[in-house]
C-alpha cells in the first residue's frame, strides 16, 4: 500500500489499528476476535475488566517520543488566514501553460538539441518519406515523435467481433480546472491527507467556492470552478480516533486514555494553473502537428478525479484498489491474505477518452500478531509458543529480520494510534537489553515492563524490534501487531503463488461480469458524485469492436531427413510431432547424467529414465547416446549446499568425457536454490548446456514430459523444432529479400526483488544467426546499476551481435528489427532517446554501416482483456463470453492510441483464465512497415519458439531476451545467506555499489541457446 512514511517520531496513525488504513473492514471482528484469542493466550487480557482507555505511554527508552503535538488553542478549527505577504500583494500571475506532470498514459515529444539526435535521425539523403507518403521520423531539433500509424489499420484475416474493457469516457472541452497546489504540514500520511482535505472542504464551502475538489493524495487539487483567492492559509485540527475499540486491554497504572488525539495541521493552498480540455480533444481527434505531445495536465486531473471515489472506499496499491467487499481475504499460507479488487487507468484512445478496468487480485500481510505470524511465516518457528524460552541462531535470526523487515506494526500493551516500521532486530535478546531512562538510571527492558505494565514477556529469548535506524527504539515481538493493509512485499512461495493465481484465474465470462459489477457497484470509479462537478460521464457498457483473425503460417518439419509441411488447423493452433521430426535435430554422443538426493526407489528409475529418453529423442529425429559417457552420478542433496564442491564435482564428470561433454542431464529431488549455482558454474567454468529435471516427473515418464525434454535438450545443443514454409522474404516481398539478410533482436532488463536496496539488474539481448529461418537466437548479457530500466551497455552487446551475424551469415544485416520487452509507457520517450541511439553508436562501428531501424515496445504488463461478443447469435452470448478469444486475434483500432503505431495481438490459445493479449507499440519505424507486414510478422514468428509445439504468446526475440536476463540473474543470486550478508553491509548506502560483473561464459556454450 503506497503510503508516506513520516520522518519524525510523532507521526500519528491514520485510523483504527485493526482495519485497513482505518476503513471499515468486514473483517474487524475477526481480527479482534484472533487479537482477543492471542492476547488471552499470552495472559494480557484481563477478563474482569471492561473495555477501557490506556495512558499514552512513552515508549521504555530515551528521549521520549511524543504522542501528539501541543496544539495553539488561539486558532479555532479550521479557521483560514491569509498571510501578511499575501495582503499586501496580491497574486495576480497565474501560469496558464500546461503543466508537465507525470503520467502513465503517453510520453512527451521533449525539446532536444540538434546533437543530441545526431544518429537518431536518418542520413540526410534519405527521402522523409516512403512511398506510401508516409513520414517516418522528423528532422528538426525541435522533437524526437514516436513513429505514427501507417494507416488505418490491417485487413488481413476473418472479422471477429469483440468487447474491450475500455469504458468511454466523455468530457467537455470547455470546462475549465483549476489546479491548485496543496501543502500540508507536518507533513501526513495519503489517508490523513485525504481527510484533512475532507474537513477542509466541510468547512470552508464559501471560501472555496462551494467546490468539492479531487485529490491525489500529495500536492495536486483539482477544482472544477475558482476559489474566492488564489493563496489560501488555514490551520485544521484533526481529531485522529484511537484504537480503542480494537485493543482489548484494561485501565494501566490508574491512568485514563485519550478518547481522541487531537493534531494541528497547517495547510497552504496556492493556484498553481487554469487548464482546459481543448488541446486534449485536439489530441484526440488527430488535429494539429504530429510533434505535438499528449495535454498530460488535463488527462492527469481527470485521472485524479475517477480516483476520489474508490480512495475513499478501498486500499489503494498502485494503480490498483483492493476491497473486502469484493469477496473477502482468502487466506493462502505464509502469513498472507489474498485480497481481491480492481485496476483503473485513463487512456487517449482512437474512440476518445477510455477507463480501462480490471479485475486484480494480490498478497496483504495478514493482521495478527507478531509472534502468530512468524509461526505462519517461517517453518522453523512453528512451534514457538510451545517453546517460549527457546532463542535463534545467527541463521534464523536473518531469516526472522528479513521477514519482518519494512512491516508496520502497532503495540498492545498501552492505548496508542502510533504505527511503527520495523528497520531489523536487536542484537541481543530481550532479557539482555538494558536502556538508560530519561532520569539517566540504567533499567531492564524486562523490569520496566513489569513495573510500568504489570506484564511479564514471556519471549525473553527472542530479540526485540527495532523502530528506528538512527537511535534504540525497542519493541518486545510479542507486543506488536502488524498493521492491517500493507501488500505482500516478500517472495512469495510456490503454494502461495499458487493459491493467488487461483484467486486471480477467472474464465472470460466471469471474469467481465467482475468487472461490469465494479463499474456499476459502490466502489467503482462511476460510483460518486465529484465526475459529474467536471462534467464527465464514464459508460458503464465494454467498447464494441471489430478484430481480426489472422491465418497461421504454414510449418516445415523434419522427416527422416525430408521436409514435412504442416498448418496448425486445431483450434488452439497446436500441432504434434507424433509422425514427424524436428526441423533440425542434433546428434549428442559424449553426455552424462548426475542426480542430486533422491530414495532408492526414485534412483532405481535412472537407468530406465535414459533409454525412455533416448527412445523419444529418436522418435523425433535427435540422436542421444543410449550409454552416458560415464555411468551415472548420484551425489546427496547437501552437493548442491556446497558450490566449491559442486563445482568440483561437475568438473570431474567434464574430465572424464575428456572435456569435450556436450550435454550434462541433472535430476533433482526437488527445487533447491543450488540450482543458479549449478547453472553458473556449468555455463562459465566447466563450459556445458545442461538440463535439470525433478524425480517425481521420472515416476510418470509420460510420452509429453519426455517430448517437451527432448524438444528442450535438442534446442540447447544446437538444433531447432520447427521453420516457417514460407520463408519471410516470400511473405514480406516489399521488404525482405533472400539475399538481403534482416535480424531480430530482443532486449529485456530483470531487477531484483522488491525488498533488494542493493543488487544489480542484469540486461540480456539476443540476437537471431540465421536469415531466412531467423529462428536461432545467441545472447548477450551484462549486469547494470540497481533498478536501471535503460540498457547501459547496449551499444557494445547490439555490436558483438552483429559481429556474431557477420560470422555466420557473411553479410551484416541489411534491416535491424529490435523489440524491447519490460518498459513502461512513463519511460517510452527516455527508452526510444538513449537505446535507439546506442544501436546506431553499434552500427557506427562498421564503416558505412547505417542499416534502417524499427524499434518496438512489447508489453505484458497491461490490462486490456478482450471478450467475445456476438450480436447475431444471442442464444449462445453466454457461452461465447466463457470462450478465449482464438490466436491470432489483432486489435489495432478503437481502443489503440489515437495517432502512434500500436495494436493488440493475442497469439497464444489461453487454457486457464482470460487471455492477456500482447500490447505491440512502434516507437521507430525506419522499414516502413504497413499494420499488415508487422502484424503477420509478429504473428509467424511465435510460431518458431523452440520450446513448444504451439505459438507462444510473446514474439520470441523478446520471450529469449526475457529468458536470458533471468538466467544471468540467477548467476549472481548465490546462497540467500550470502546475499543478505551483503545487504546488511550496505543497507546503510547512500546511493546502490557498483554492480557485480557477470561472469564469462564459456567459449563452448556462448554461441549456444543454454538459455531456453
Amino acid at each position: 500500500m503506497e503510503e508516506t512514511e513520516e520522518p519524525h517520531a510523532n507521526k500519528k496513525c491514520t485510523g483504527k489499528s485493526g482495519t485497513f488504513s482505518g476503513r471499515t473492514s468486514p473483517h474487524k471482528g475477526f481480527y479482534q476476535h484472533q487479537l482477543l484469542q492471542y492476547s488471552s493466550h499470552f495472559g494480557l487480557f484481563n477478563q474482569n475488566q471492561s473495555y477501557s482507555y490506556y495512558p499514552a505511554a512513552l515508549l521504555p527508552l530515551p528521549p521520549p517520543i511524543p504522542l501528539q503535538l501541543a496544539l495553539a488553542p488561539s486558532f479555532p478549527q479550521n479557521q483560514w488566514f491569509r498571510s501578511k505577504t499575501h495582503l499586501q500583494k496580491p497574486f495576480s500571475k497565474v501560469n496558464d501553460s500546461p503543466l508537465a506532470t507525470s503520467s502513465d498514459t503517453q510520453v512527451p515529444a521533449v525539446a532536444i538539441s540538434t546533437d543530441a539526435l545526431e544518429g537518431l535521425q536518418p542520413p540526410k539523403s534519405s527521402p522523409l518519406k516512403g512511398s506510401n507518403g508516409r513520414k517516418t521520423m522528423i528532422t528538426t531539433a525541435q522533437a524526437l515523435v514516436a513513429a505514427r500509424r501507417p494507416d488505418s489499420g490491417g485487413v488481413e484475416g476473418l472479422v471477429i467481433s469483440l468487447l474491450a474493457n475500455h469504458f468511454p469516457v466523455q468530457f467537455d472541452p470547455s470546462q475549465r480546472i483549476y489546479h491548485y497546489d496543496l501543502e500540508i504540514s507536518p507533513n501526513p500520511s495519503k489517508e490523513v491527507a485525504h481527510r484533512i482535505k475532507q474537513k477542509l472542504v466541510e468547512n470552508n464551502s464559501d471560501l472555496l467556492s462551494g467546490a468539492n475538489p479531487a485529490y491525489d493524495g500529495r500536492k495536486n487539487l483539482y477544482s472544477p470552478v475558482e476559489f474566492q483567492n488564489d493563496r489560501l492559509e488555514f490551520f485544521v485540527s484533526l481529531p485522529i480516533s484511537s484504537s480503542k475499540s480494537t485493543l482489548p486491554f484494561g485501565e494501566l497504572n490508574g491512568l485514563q486514555g485519550k478518547h481522541n488525539q487531537l493534531k494541528l495541521f497547517r495547510v497552504n493552498v496556492k493556484l498553481v494553473s487554469k487548464i482546459d480540455g481543448n488541446d486534449l480533444n485536439s489530441y484526440l481527434s488527430k488535429e494539429g502537428d504530429d510533434w505535438i505531445p499528449l495535454p498530460q495536465d488535463y488527462l492527469h486531473a481527470l485521472d485524479v478525479v475517477l480516483r476520489e471515489s474508490p480512495t475513499e472506499k478501498c486500499v489503494p496499491v498502485g494503480r490498483s484498489f483492493y476491497s473486502c467487499s469484493m469477496g473477502g481475504a482468502k487466506e493462502i499460507g505464509g502469513g498472507a491474505v489474498g485480497l481481491r479488487g480492481f485496476f483503473q487507468s485513463l487512456r487517449p484512445t482512437q474512440q476518445g477518452l477510455a477507463l480501462n478496468l480490471d479485475f486484480s487480485v494480490t498478497a496483504f500481510h495478514e493482521s495478527i500478531g507478531v509472534i502468530p505470524y512468524l509461526q505462519k511465516r517461517l517453518e522453523f518457528l512453528q512451534d514457538l509458543p510451545q517453546r517460549k524460552t527457546r532463542s535463534l541462531s545467527a541463521e534464523e535470526r536473518r531469516e526472522v529480520e528479513k521477514a519482518l523487515k519494512n512491516i508496520r506494526v502497532f503495540v498492545c500493551h498501552r492505548e496508542t494510534v502510533q504505527r511503527y516500521k520495523v528497520c531489523g532486530l536487536t542484537e541481543e535478546a530481550t532479557e539482555n537489553i538494558w536502556f538508560t531512562d530519561r532520569d539517566g538510571k540504567n533499567l531492564r527492558l524486562l523490569t520496566y515492563f513489569r513495573d510500568h505494565y504489570n506484564y511479564e514477556i514471556e519471549f525473553c529469548n527472542l530479540p526485540c524490534l527495532q523502530i528506528s535506524r538512527s537511535k534504540p527504539c525497542y519493541l518486545p515481538m510479542e507486543l506488536c501487531m502488524i498493521c492491517e493493509g500493507q501488500k505482500f512485499l516478500g517472495k512469495l512461495s510456490d503454494d502461495q503463488t499458487a493459491r493467488i493465481l487461483k484467486m486471480g484465474c477467472q474464465r472470460p465470462k466471469d471474469r467481465k461480469a467482475i468487472i461490469d459489477g465494479v463499474m456499476r457497484g459502490p466502489v467503482g470509479p462511476a460510483s460518486g458524485n465529484l465526475a459529474g462537478e467536471f462534467r464527465l460521464h464514464v459508460s458503464r457498457e465494454m467498447t464494441r469492436l471489430k478484430g481480426r483473425i489472422l491465418q497461421p503460417p504454414k510449418l516445415k518439419l523434419g522427416d527422416g531427413g525430408n521436409v514435412r509441411d504442416l498448418i496448425p488447423s486445431r483450434h488452439d493452433r497446436q500441432w504434434n510431432l507424433l509422425d514427424s521430426h524436428v526441423f533440425e535435430a542434433t546428434r549428442i554422443e559424449r553426455w552424462a547424467l548426475v542426480s542430486f538426493g533422491g530414495t532408492a526407489d526414485q534412483k532405481s528409475n535412472i537407468p530406465k529414465f535414459i533409454i525412455q529418453l533416448s527412445q523419444r529423442c529418436e522418435q523425433l529425429g535427435i540422436f542421444l547416446n543410449k550409454n552416458t559417457i560415464v555411468s551415472p552420478q548420484f551425489e546427496p542433496t547437501q552437493v548442491l549446499n556446497n558450490v566449491s564442491l559442486l563445482e568440483a564435482k561437475l568438473k570431474k564428470i567434464h574430465r572424464s568425457a575428456l572435456n569435450n561433454l556436450q550435454l550434462l542431464i541433472c535430476v533433482m529431488e526437488r527445487k533447491h536454490r543450488g540450482y543458479g549455482d549449478l547453472k553458473r558454474i556449468a555455463e562459465t567454468c566447466v563450459g556445458v548446456v545442461s538440463q535439470c529435471c525433478l524425480y517425481p516427473n521420472l515416476g510418470k515418464l509420460s510420452s509429453q514430459f519426455l517430448a517437451n525434454l527432448a524438444l528442450k535438450i535438442n534446442a540447447k545443443v544446437g538444433g531447432c523444432t520447427v521453420a516457417l514454409y514460407n520463408s519471410l522474404p516470400t511473405q514480406i516481398p516489399r521488404l525482405f529479400w533472400p539475399d538481403d539478410p534482416v535480424i531480430f533482436m530482443g532486449a529485456d532488463v530483470t531487477h531484483p526483488h522488491p525488498l533488494d536496496d542493493f543488487s544489480p539488474s542484469v540486461a540480456a539481448v539476443v540476437g537471431s544467426m540465421n536469415w531466412p529461418a531467423a529462428n536461432r537466437y545467441v545472447s548477450r548479457m551484462r549486469s547494470q546499476t540497481h533498478r536501471q530500466e535503460i540498457i547501459q551497455d547496449l551499444a557494445a552487446m547490439v555490436w558483438e551481435l552483429l559481429d556474431e551475424f557477420y560470422e555466420e551469415v557473411n553479410k551484416l544485416p541489411k534491416r535491424i528489427i529490435f523489440f524491447r520487452d519490460g518498459v513502461s509507457e512513463t519511460q517510452f520517450f527516455k527508452v526510444l532517446k538513449e537505446e535507439l541511439q546506442a544501436i546506431r553508436e553499434a552500427c557506427g562501428r562498421f564503416p558505412g554501416y547505417n542499416p534502417p531501424i524499427t524499434f518496438a515496445v512489447v508489453q505484458k504488463r497491461h490490462h486490456t482483456r478482450l471478450f467475445r461478443y456476438d450480436t447475431h447469435h444471442y442464444s449462445k452470448v453466454n457461452q461465447l463470453f466463457d470462450e478465449n478469444i482464438p490466436p491470432g486475434t489483432v486489435v489495432d483500432t478503437v481502443i489503440t492510441h489515437p495517432r502512434e503505431f500500436d495494436f493488440y495481438l493475442c497469439s497464444h490459445w489461453g487454457v486457464k483464465g482470460t487471455s492477456r493479449p500482447t500490447h505491440y507499440h512502434v516507437l521507430w519505424d525506419e522499414n516502413q512497415f504497413t499494420s499488415d507486414e508487422l502484424q503477420k510478422l509478429v504473428y509467424n514468428l511465435c510460431y518458431t519458439f523452440v520450446r513448444c509445439t504451439k505459438p507462444v504468446s510473446l514474439v520470441p526475440p523478446a520471450y529469449y531476451a526475457h529468458l536470458a536476463a533471468y538466467r544471468g540473474r540467477l548467476y549472481l543470486d548465490r546462497s540467500e545467506s550470502a546475499a543478505f550478508t551483503r545487504r546488511s553491509s550496505t543497507m546503510s548506502r547512500a546511493a546502490p555499489p557498483k554492480a557485480t560483473p557477470l561472469p564469462k561464459l564459456s567459449e563452448n556454450v556462448r554461441k549456444l541457446m543454454f538459455y531456453c
